[in-house]
């Protein structure tokens, strides 16, 4: 049976006077991919870099039944909780070894987990071992990309956040990359995906959150969601094929 793995209630975030994201209600279960989904500006970034806890929230917030709110960056690292950023933050001077090698720095002096961790992520993404002494500024988008989920997945993590993974990318390389996304749903890992391609996310999802100016406005299965009229008239109309 699943059990709750992050659950949000009633979350907030606010830019001064301005209230950015507010009556946030998410509930994610082992095991799931997650979507929300909504037009650039919608709120997604700021959600989701609240929950990784880059910014400040309000209301009530729990990951595998702890307080999230009362946790650090660190601490949401340690317990599993990895964030791949929408613009990937890599070091684009640094070999791809040495970003993937940062992504277990809170564990670096352990080093058989450095070590399995390492095997793990070459072995998902083969082309990142054939690139390992490569500068990560010499691979294409599609190959960084593979190098942000990489770097997170270095510190083994249960709940990957990803924002906008897809972004910049060609159709062809946005289906590769979000099937190595169901893979590691497959392989144990859950997943709060936000996109803007929503054909992309709600392909690849278990259940969807429609976002519009800091709010949650639709939800549902994401089989049904694709299949919405309105879902299909505001989102669906471009995207992956």
């Amino acid at each position: 049976m699943s059990s709750v793995l992050l659950e949000l209630n009633d979350l907030r975030v606010s830019y001064g006077k301005v209230e950015a994201v507010r009556g946030i209600h998410l509930r994610l279960e082992e095991g799931q991919i997650i979507t929300v989904i909504g037009a650039n500006g919608a709120g997604k970034t700021t959600l989701l870099s609240a929950a990784a806890g880059l910014l400040p929230s309000g209301g009530r917030a729990s990951y595998r039944g702890q307080d999230l709110l009362r946790m650090t960056v660190e601490d949401r690292v340690e317990q599993g909780f990895c964030l791949v950023p929408e613009q990937r933050a890599l070091f684009g001077d640094m070999p791809v070894i040495d970003n993937l090698l940062l992504g277990a720095f809170v564990r670096r002096r352990d080093k058989a987990f450095v070590r399995k961790s390492l095997d793990s992520v070459f072995e998902q993404f083969p082309r990142l071992a054939e690139r390992q002494t490569q500068l990560a500024q010499t691979l294409s988008g599609g190959e960084r990309q593979m190098l942000a989920i990489g770097r997170a997945l270095m510190a083994q993590p249960r709940l990957l956040l990803l924002d906008e993974p897809s972004l910049g990318l060609a159709p062809t390389i946005v289906r590769d990359v979000l099937m190595r996304v169901r893979a590691l749903r497959d392989q144990g890992v859950s997943i709060l995906l936000v996109e803007q391609n929503a054909r992309a996310a709600l392909d690849v999802a278990d259940y969807a959150y429609v976002m519009d100016t800091g709010e949650f406005v639709l939800e549902g299965p994401a089989s049904g969601m694709a299949a919405d009229p309105r879902v299909v008239a505001t989102y669906l109309g471009g995207g992956v094929e």
